[in-house]
């Protein structure tokens, strides 16, 4: 095992960070976004976890464009809110029918729209215009998402084949329909996305975890689950690792670590 040196690695575009709730992924992110920018690098730091504490952490308020960090030149950080982009991308699929149909069928759309399909199809749609737009490439060395737990995570890359399958194969009945029903126009968008994640010259992931059981077993199927969507090129941070112990609070941790 290798400690991780910011200063021997070799990054590519975009690096996603993800792994089990509360294995300090956000901290790892962080810590080499803000390392990258002090270098002389132009990064973006992006979450698209729900429960982000990104704005704790840099203590700036932030929005799902953008905002430069006072103290670290180069460094900008977005907050991407899937609830608040679920809302925005219903009302954009709906907005079209308003006055055209009756307040019923608008009320039967709305609640079609409500369940957490919409929410990951949102998300995705905000994520990948960050990994599609020429702009954003040119203006930035290395784009990093510090994204949700490791489930969500897995739905969100999953998802895109999935919407493309159902596009082609499938006009009516299906439950997820209206919440689909936007993404047509989008589809090359989407694809490009893809096409990205899983080019290993352009993408890597970051698997974070802890010297536990529950978090390795985590990282091991998100390992897995992601090479069997083309995302292989993949690197393992541990953290939290002892090595000793000089007090009574590390010495019952480094005791449970070996247990």
């Amino acid at each position: 095992m290798e400690t991780f040196d910011i200063e021997k690695e070799v990054f590519t575009k975009y690096l996603f960070f993800t792994g089990k709730g509360g294995v300090g992924k956000t901290s790892a992110a962080c810590a080499t976004a803000v390392s990258l920018a002090d270098s002389g690098k132009r990064v973006m730091l992006i979450s698209t976890d729900p429960a982000s504490n990104l704005q704790d952490v840099f203590e700036t308020e932030l929005n799902n464009k953008g905002v430069s960090i006072p103290g670290v030149p180069g460094l900008v950080v977005a907050n991407l809110d899937p609830i608040e982009a679920a809302s925005e991308y219903r009302e954009s699929v709906i907005a079209p029918y308003r006055g055209q149909l009756p307040d019923a069928v608008l009320k039967n759309m709305e609640e079609q729209m409500s369940g957490s399909c919409t929410v990951e199809i949102a998300a995705f749609n905000e994520f990948s215009k960050f990994i599609t737009d020429e702009q954003i490439q040119a203006e930035f060395d290395s784009i990093f998402f510090d994204t949700a737990p490791t489930g969500h995570t897995l739905r969100m890359l999953q998802l895109p084949s999935a919407w493309s399958s159902f596009i082609s194969e499938n006009t009516h009945g299906a439950s997820c329909l209206g919440q689909l029903s936007g993404l047509e126009s989008k589809r090359e968008i989407y694809k490009k996305a893809v096409k990205t994640l899983s080019d290993g010259t352009l993408t890597t992931l970051i698997l974070v975890s802890r010297p536990e059981v529950t978090p390795l077993k985590e990282a091991a199927r998100a390992s897995y689950e992601l090479k069997d969507i083309g995302v292989k090129n993949q690197k393992l941070i541990m953290n939290g690792l002892l090595s000793g112990y000089d007090d009574t609070i590390s010495e019952s941790l480094y005791l449970k670590l070996r247990t």
